[in-house]
């Protein structure tokens, strides 16, 4: 589940800019050097603490759906259950604190616009192995 909400992305979910659904939503891997902030609004925000690891890509999920919970009154946003990225190597700088949700639009990282922060609960270091990611069966980000 989200860590964080970026205070653009509550306006763009709002107003119909970012639909979790139908857009292009990806992650990106932040190592411990990012600190994150709400008032962050795009992917330029946060690449410059993006992992360097060796085989390291940002990742297109898949699966997205968007469903309400009327038992618990909230709307969820999940996506397949997990990331892996394989064989991550590298220096120890690329130790990793958390995943970055983001709408990607094309162009630049300053006109991809951020969604939330998920913080890993404890950090990930780059060490030649796979890095599995599995979200929450309650949804990457819950509106209530």
């Amino acid at each position: 589940m989200a860590s964080l909400v970026y205070n653009s992305a509550k306006r763009d979910l709002v107003n119909g800019t970012i639909d979790l659904d139908t857009h292009d939503i990806r992650v990106l891997l932040v190592t411990t050097g990012y600190t994150e902030s709400a008032a962050h609004d795009f992917v330029d925000d946060v690449s410059g603490s993006e992992c360097t690891a060796t085989n390291y890509v940002r990742k297109s999920l898949t699966g997205e759906t968007v469903a309400v919970d009327a038992g618990n009154n909230r709307a969820e946003f999940t996506a397949d259950a997990s990331l892996t990225w394989t064989a991550l190597g590298g220096a120890t700088n690329n130790l990793i604190k958390g995943m970055v949700v983001y709408k990607h639009v094309g162009g630049t990282d300053s006109a991809n616009p951020l969604i939330c922060f998920i913080d890993f609960p404890s950090d990930v270091q780059t060490n030649g192995g796979d890095v599995t990611v599995t979200f929450n069966a309650e949804g990457i980000l819950q509106l209530t």
